[in-house]
């Protein structure tokens, strides 16, 4: 008996340290309700997580490695998108 292809999620997670989301991992789940509570038993188990998102995989669009050239060399000519030289306060903290 042939087994239901349930769709491919990616699963990022938010941990209790961190600023931003980070990707752990990939699940298969009936519907994102699924997706987030298996999400949750399978990396969060130790209680380091604050958020979870579960995106499908196939709603992932990527760039691709071998065309990084076009893709990021254009920035480079453009210091304005590179704050190195303005001065940050200490009192500002995470930017």
């Amino acid at each position: 008996m042939a087994t239901p292809r349930f769709p491919l999620w990616e699963v990022f997670i938010r941990s209790r340290t961190g600023l931003a989301h980070r990707h752990v991992g990939s699940l298969h789940a009936v519907d994102v309700a699924s997706a987030l509570e298996a999400a949750r038993d399978l990396f969060t188990r130790r209680n380091e997580g604050v958020s979870i998102w579960v995106v499908p995989s196939a709603s992932i669009s990527a760039s691709d490695p071998a065309e990084k050239a076009m893709m990021f060399d254009p920035a480079s000519d453009k210091i304005y998108r590179h704050p190195t030289f303005y001065e940050v306060p200490e009192d500002v903290g995470h930017m």
